[in-house]
């Protein structure tokens, strides 16, 4: 477990420089686990070293899959997969933080001939709901259970699956993932309908690795704001996967922290290469965009799967909006910085429909709100949101990350971009997904003014 430490970042002059973000988080996750699945070697080009793709390289290696390094210099990993009925049984299962792993893998270890599982983690994951789940698993056979049928520890026996068609009452990738990779060990083809569409990362690499899998339009969708048309998501049983080699972008919500910076903080230009585009990531460019910030999108010739592009951010005035409806799923990890650039807009920034951050590493509506109003923001909790008054800026103080990275990160953007500086508690959370969160940080602050948080 990291020492929990404070760390203070102080008001900056201006952010300039040219980075390119860490790898992927949520893509990294699910190729180390169509990896263990697959069958022969997979090389996992810019896998992320972060403390939650640890935990899910730890339970690949436990469920037997082989994991090594790659022999170039890169953060590469060469993973010797058991099939896709070969996961080794009776293991307890340490997700420590990753949620993403706590929610995909069951779908996998469901499906298998025999054997079972107990997945469980930290104190924050034994909080985090894992019904949305379990329910979808059970109507496909499975035999699973969780403590109050919706909380960690999680247990699974293996069993015969059928294929089912479930229409997900939530927007969630982590669902529908799960049901995915279920639906590969089903006896007939499973079907995900979303109402709102969300980022496709897992059909994309299990298209590549050859499973049989369909996306098309479900109804006559209402687009608001943009959104995506209603999805139906098929797979067919398989036999085998052979991913052969699965490329990592780099992170868009990683690189979402430095966008806003950029946007706030007077006189900054941040130049960010290699980022992943994924259509179902990047709700935060279209909400900016309607809040007036200047940044500009170059898609560039992707090396794998998932578009890539360079994004480069600069300050400039922004004005208060509303966000809601479809847009949520495609800005979902990313709506903790609109309400941060909310506090330096124009008139009033709400969002609503965002029930899902209630179940973050924290509950991040509450989390956000009292922290934002500790630093001088105006700001609200709705049932599902927040409404945030623009107030041309924050005071500064200070910040606790709650043990959510993603809020640590936050409070550091907060301090660069307020009049007094921010003192964040349990910074080293950031290193759940993005470890070289500071030091990158410091690398724009001192190109600009020789500064440093």
């Amino acid at each position: 477990m990291m020492r929990a430490r404070s760390e203070r970042f102080a008001p900056a002059g201006s952010l300039r420089g040219t980075l390119t973000p860490p790898p992927d988080k949520s893509i990294s996750h699910r190729a180390a686990i169509v990896a263990a699945m697959g069958e022969g070697e997979t090389v996992v080009r810019g896998y992320l070293d972060a403390a939650d793709t640890r935990a899910t390289l730890e339970a690949m290696r436990s469920l037997g899959a082989d994991v090594s390094a790659g022999d170039d210099g890169r953060p590469d990993l060469r993973i010797r997969g058991v099939g896709l009925r070969g996961a080794r049984p009776g293991r307890l299962i340490d997700v420590h933080n990753a949620g993403t792993l706590m929610r995909i893998l069951p779908g996998w270890l469901a499906g298998q001939s025999h054997g079972q599982w107990t997945l469980d983690g930290d104190e924050s994951i034994r909080h985090r709901p894992v019904d949305r789940i379990v329910e979808p698993l059970r109507l496909m056979g499975a035999e699973i259970g969780a403590r109050d049928d919706r909380l960690p520890p999680l247990t699974v026996r293996g069993s015969e699956l059928r294929g089912i068609e479930y229409r997900s009452p939530v927007a969630s990738a982590q669902v529908k993932s799960c049901l995915l990779l279920a639906g590969l060990l089903a006896d007939n083809p499973t079907s995900v309908i979303e109402r709102r569409p969300t980022r496709d990362h897992t059909e994309r690499m299990l298209r590549a690795a050859g499973a049989a899998v369909i996306t098309e339009d479900a109804g006559t969708p209402v687009t608001v704001h943009g959104e995506l048309p209603a999805r139906r998501v098929t797979v067919s049983p398989a036999g085998t996967l052979e991913p052969g080699e699965i490329p990592i972008p780099g992170d868009f919500s990683s690189a979402a922290f430095l966008i806003v910076a950029a946007t706030l903080v007077g006189g900054s230009e941040v130049r960010l290469e290699g980022v992943g585009i994924n259509p179902g990531r990047i709700g935060l460019l279209g909400i900016l965009t309607r809040m007036g910030a200047a940044v500009q999108v170059v898609e560039t010739a992707a090396a794998g799967r998932e578009p890539e592009a360079t994004i480069v951010a600069r300050s400039g005035p922004l004005q208060g909006t509303r966000v809601g409806g479809g847009e949520v799923p495609l800005a979902i990890d990313e709506l903790p910085l609109i309400a941060l650039a909310g506090c330096f807009a124009e008139g009033e920034t709400v969002v609503g429909g965002a029930e899902e951050l209630r179940h973050k590493e924290s509950d991040r509506i509450a989390t956000v709100v009292e922290g934002l109003r500790g630093l001088g923001s105006e700001i609200e909790a709705t049932d599902d949101g927040f409404a945030v008054t623009g107030t041309n800026g924050l005071r500064g103080g200070r910040i606790e990350s709650a043990g959510d990275h993603r809020l640590a990160m936050l409070g550091a953007i907060a301090g660069l971009a307020s009049s007094e500086g921010v003192e964040v508690e349990g910074f080293d959370t950031a290193g759940v997904s993005y470890p070289g969160f500071g030091a990158d940080l410091a690398t724009l602050v001192s190109r600009a003014s020789g500064a440093s948080t």
